[in-house]
């Protein structure tokens, strides 16, 4: 068969060119990753809040969010799964960022549904993860631009929403609004991630925090861990884990100390708690071992074997002459210039 060169790569070429035309978008789902702080300090306070130094991390267990375009200014929300039918809308952090961001930015409403797999109360960041995916998918649906604007909204919706919004490894400090990517690490982090049915509040954490430690604030443990993250240290990164808010939760809810404690028991590379508890993690060197230890666990918390990740929509996409399916295929080319 003999092929025109130059009219197959017309025609090749103006198909090409009606794929890449933007489509009318009318829903968009998310993974809503949940993190880990591999180490929480508590650094001062300014203006009643308390002032963190945190290495965090997403972690493949996540809410997946679907978010649909509807006619007028109201927005509404869905929950399915553990237990989140029970959180009233107006506590809603879903709900209430599509309402901040149909305000902002001027544009209608959506229907959010979430489908929670991310536990309550444990530390995860379940709410902010939910928040953030609301956030990136009104983004896409309505074709906002403005990052920073979108940003600005999540720190009125949370300390942890503003680093929700990209995840992956990062150091995150003051109220949680001061973001510095950790974008270099390429190996995966496999964890064992017990979840107690109990959960801590976050408030009452740093209340009995305050209690507990008039003054006394921690300081280098977050340079040390990240330190030994990016050298490839597993080792030393596990022993530099601390959360200032462990002794706190652990004196409100007894479950916090038994998960960490029983988390310690596998003889991990490193093991603490994660936010404001309730839900506890240990470090090994790899997803093997971590399948062994929840194997023998034999306590009541939830166990998940979890890795380090970043999430896919926020990786940079290389742009190729061969993502579209009208491309010229090699073959073709060579067919092409006989």
């Amino acid at each position: 068969m003999c092929y025109n060169k130059n009219e197959v790569f017309k025609r090749r070429a103006n198909l090409a060119a009606l794929w890449g035309k933007k489509k009318s978008v009318n829903y968009v789902k998310v993974k809503a990753y949940a993190k880990l702080n591999l180490t929480l300090e508590i650094v001062g306070r300014s203006g009643g809040f308390h002032l963190l130094d945190s290495l965090v991390t997403s972690v493949d267990l996540f809410d997946l969010v679907k978010v649909k375009k509807r006619k007028g200014k109201f927005s509404s929300v869905v929950m399915h799964g553990m237990g989140s039918e029970e959180i009233p809308p107006e506590q809603n952090n879903a709900l209430k960022a599509a309402e901040r961001f149909s305000q902002k930015f001027g544009v209608d409403g959506v229907e959010i549904t979430v489908f929670k797999n991310i536990p309550l109360g444990g530390g995860l960041g379940g709410s902010s993860a939910d928040a953030a995916g609301v956030l990136s998918a009104m983004q896409t649906l309505f074709g906002i631009q403005d990052d920073e604007g979108v940003a600005a909204i999540a720190d009125e919706l949370g300390s942890d929403v503003r680093y929700m919004l990209k995840g992956g490894f990062a150091r995150m400090c003051g109220r949680g609004e001061r973001i510095e990517p950790i974008e270099e690490i390429k190996d995966k982090l496999w964890f064992l991630l017990l979840c107690p049915k109990e959960g801590v509040s976050a408030g009452a954490a740093y209340r009995k925090y305050d209690e507990l430690n008039a003054s006394d604030f921690s300081l280098g443990n977050t340079t040390r861990a990240i330190n030994a993250l990016k050298s490839g240290d597993t080792a030393g990164l596990g022993g530099a884990f601390k959360n200032d808010l462990y002794p706190a939760a652990a004196a409100l809810q007894p479950t916090v100390k038994e998960a960490v404690e029983s988390a310690e028991s596998f003889s991990p590379l490193g093991a603490g708690m994660t936010g404001s508890g309730s839900c506890a993690f240990a470090l090994f060197e790899t997803k093997e071992l971590c399948e062994w230890a929840k194997s023998r666990y034999k306590g009541k918390a939830q166990a998940y074997v979890v890795s380090s990740v970043t999430p896919k929509r926020w990786k940079k996409q290389e742009k190729s002459r061969w993502g579209s399916p009208f491309a010229l295929t090699r073959e073709e080319i060579e067919k092409a210039g006989e």
